[in-house]
């Protein structure tokens, strides 16, 4: 119970950064200073004033000296993020693959709010995550014992980095190949971009996270996630197109829990 507290107190104060990462990464702001402040009044944010979810309570969600509303989302990404790293410590236990899990996840985070808002996911997360991801697959190969062999996890998250990019980078390919085809039929002048390169890089990300099982699951398993999203935002704004990276994320983290589950419900094999 200790254990369990204390990581989703870590992972409240992670949300916290996080938060900043989401506003200041799309924006090129650094991430380590000035101090947070508020967007409108450029207030410094006093430390009594920035203790995760509790400090959002008690301002009443509003900035404490020009009184402008604060995003109630500063409160659910800190809130997702304490349970999130809660969840995966109950899913790993103490070990190396509960680390390896926190980053992802909070990678993915990051991600998903900054597509959301800018239909875009930063290259300091996917490009970065990647040679985290193969990082940690040499730290695994070394701590369980160096034999060559395709099952090694430095192999596997290479492997992944690979195929998790390539599937997005082929399917990009052939989607924009069908809008032009389209378009060309219809007298359409547009952007023909079915896939942006950022949801590459992020499944590229994932897999080298991962490995190239996860990372073709998470592939089959986004599309619909992402045509909930789609059928709602069409009905909402009338658009046809939809940040996907959310979608991936959220793949992944059904991934990260259930894969043996659904390999296993679909095919009836064992990861």
């Amino acid at each position: 119970m200790f254990n369990a507290i204390v990581i989703f107190l870590l992972g409240l104060i992670v949300g916290s950064f996080l938060n900043v990462c989401i506003f200041r990464m799309p924006r090129g702001i650094s991430v380590v200073k000035p101090r947070s402040f508020c967007p409108q009044c450029k207030k410094m944010v006093r430390w009594y004033e920035n203790i995760p979810l509790f400090s959002y309570i008690v301002l009443r969600g509003k900035c404490p000296n020009c009184k402008t509303k604060i995003s109630f989302r500063y409160f659910v990404v800190e809130l997702l993020t304490g349970v999130s790293f809660l969840a995966l410590y109950i899913r790993f236990g103490l070990k190396i693959d509960l680390i390896t899990n926190l980053i992802l996840v909070s990678s993915l985070i990051i991600a998903t709010f900054v597509d959301i808002d800018f239909r875009e996911i930063p290259d300091e997360i996917t490009i970065g995550g990647m040679v985290v991801g193969l990082l940690f697959g040499l730290v695994k190969t070394f701590s369980t014992g160096f034999s060559m062999s395709w099952d090694l996890p430095v192999i596997q998250s290479l492997i992944g980095l690979l195929a998790g990019g390539g599937l997005l980078y082929i399917t990009g390919l052939f989607g924009n190949f069908l809008f032009f085809k389209l378009m060309k039929r219809d007298n359409i002048d547009g952007e023909t971009e079915s896939m942006g390169g950022g949801d590459i890089k992020l499944l590229a990300m994932i897999g080298s996270f991962l490995g190239w099982k996860i990372a073709v699951l998470v592939f089959f398993i986004a599309p619909f996630i992402g045509s909930f999203a789609g059928i709602y935002e069409l009905i909402k704004t009338k658009k046809h197109t939809i940040p996907y990276g959310p979608a991936i994320a959220l793949a992944s983290v059904v991934s990260i829990f259930w894969a043996d589950k659904i390999v296993l419900w679909l095919f009836g094999i064992r990861l």
